[in-house]
């Protein structure tokens, strides 16, 4: 009888013990995968930052053929997309964003919208560069390029919002804390980041 009993509660540890270690193996995958999710989001976010950021000096360089003279406007875009790109090239490594690396990253790309407006100002003052092939060209791919820049944010904040909730509910909260895994901040653009750069004329 005594061997029956023990052989009962061998048996319901094992299982016990089983049923424990897939539910921590199937908690610890599913937070293997939102933290991809999210690492692929970011990545996402950061491809079209560098694309918007490709598409700036062709503008310059247009926009100077037909207004050399318009020489602070031009500075301050150059400079505005130098410090942004210094600044993804810095958080590109990582491979999460801290609050801080928003933050700066949203200010980068706030200063650059603020000095493309700038730029979009003053070419309403030349019509034989409104009305340039190249410029037009230009102004299309970069228009496409903010749009996207706002659909990379969305995605970006859906995919840490997923795994933010996994760590936070049971069992992940449990789990998580044990494998290192942190809450995560959202992309929150600055006012001026979070309306794309109005191109058309």
């Amino acid at each position: 009888m005594k061997t029956q009993v023990t052989l009962f509660l061998i048996i319901g540890l094992i299982i016990i013990l089983g049923v424990f270690g897939i539910g921590l193996i199937l908690t610890y995958n599913s937070l293997v995968e939102s933290e991809k999710a999210v690492e692929e989001a970011k990545a996402q976010i950061e491809t079209v930052i560098q694309r918007r950021l490709d598409l700036i000096p062709n503008l310059v360089e247009t926009v100077k053929g037909y207004a050399q003279h318009e020489r602070e406007v031009l500075l301050k875009v150059t400079q505005a997309r130098a410090k942004a790109q210094t600044l993804l090239e810095k958080i590109s490594s990582k491979k999460s964003l801290t609050k801080e690396d928003l933050a700066a990253l949203s200010a980068s790309q706030s200063e650059l919208t603020k000095t493309l407006k700038s730029l979009f100002a003053l070419v309403e003052n030349y019509p034989d560069l409104k009305a340039s092939i190249n410029f037009l060209a230009l102004q299309d791919q970069l228009e496409g390029t903010e749009n996207r820049i706002a659909v990379a944010r969305q995605r970006y904040n859906y995919a840490v919002r997923i795994y933010n909730t996994k760590i936070k509910t049971f069992p992940g909260n449990i789990i998580a804390p044990m494998f290192g895994f942190w809450e995560k901040d959202y992309f929150e653009a600055k006012n001026e980041a979070e309306e794309p750069v109005k191109v058309r004329f």
